[in-house]
């Protein structure tokens, strides 16, 4: 979906032939008031819902679905940088997607991950707003504790083609030390990167940080009618996780949105209003699990 930052499953074990794995996913996060460059202030909070379902077909084949909500609300302050009118307030994202995972060695590891949804402000519905592509990962295992790959978000994404190419990192460097990717990859950007420490069997602490930058259709009572508006930010963030049970976790997160930019266009094309905004500071809480 758009912002996505914090959204996860609990930690996946490996499937056996005939397995099916149904997970969903709760998120809240909250950005506090950020000054804008040009003038004036926001803040924004969003939630997001994700269910998902795989099933192992063979020892070689994996297929799975998923559905994810999400919606953004958007306060500003004195917007100044937008001629003093707020250009966007609540933004809803639909997604449909799917998985595949092909498996031909027990070395190597190739899959693609084709979704679409649709990105827009309250009122707009689906014209002119959708979003979609796939993500595609080839990743070998060079020992038990070591697998990288390289991957690639390709999107079309509201009129703009994007591409994300990210490296795929599960390096298990000790019993507690892990170096993986925490976040997914989709529309919005790469998976980016997390180190973490597991404490015990219940308490894991982390850091990391990704790239994020994600489009949505404007709607027609707005200044920028039928336009386009943009958030991109570079989020780094450290994660304090509670496992209650194998498959139920819940996540604590405190976010620095750094290097952002917010950006407003007119639906021909022909003014284009942005603004880059100071680190923004935020919160989230994500609770995940898997049946």
């Amino acid at each position: 979906a758009s912002t996505l930052l914090l959204v996860g499953v609990a930690q996946a074990q490996p499937m056996q032939p005939g397995q099916t794995v149904t997970s969903f996913g709760l998120t809240g996060v909250n950005q506090f008031k950020t000054d804008m460059d040009a003038g004036g202030d926001f803040d924004w909070y969003m939630a997001n819902a994700r269910l998902g379902v795989n099933h192992q077909f063979t020892s070689d084949w994996m297929a799975g679905a998923f559905v994810t909500y999400e919606y953004e609300h958007w306060s500003w302050s004195d917007a100044t940088a937008f001629g003093g009118q707020a250009p966007w307030e609540g933004i809803s994202t639909p997604q449909l997607g799917m998985d595949f995972v092909y498996t031909p060695t027990k070395d190597w590891r190739l899959s693609v991950s084709p979704s679409v949804e649709w990105s827009a402000e309250t009122g707009v519905g689906t014209s002119g707003a959708s979003t979609y592509g796939a993500v595609l990962v080839a990743a070998r295992t060079f020992s038990p504790g070591l697998t990288l790959g390289l991957g690639a978000g390709v999107f079309r994404q509201i009129d703009e083609n994007k591409v994300f190419p990210f490296l795929s990192v599960n390096w298990q460097i000790t019993d507690k030390l892990l170096l993986r990717n925490p976040l997914p990859s989709g529309p919005a950007g790469g998976a980016g990167l997390e180190l973490s420490y597991k404490v015990d069997d219940q308490w894991t602490v982390g850091a990391g940080g990704a790239y994020r930058s994600y489009r949505f259709r404007l709607n027609n009572s707005g200044p920028y009618a039928g336009g386009i508006g943009q958030n991109r930010f570079i989020p780094v963030f450290a994660r304090v996780s509670y496992q209650f049970m194998p498959g139920t976790r819940l996540d604590f997160y405190g976010m620095a949105a750094t290097g952002g930019n917010v950006q407003a266009q007119s639906a021909d094309g022909s003014r284009t209003v942005n603004s880059d905004y100071s680190t923004g500071f935020g919160l989230g809480l994500n609770l995940s699990h898997r049946f």
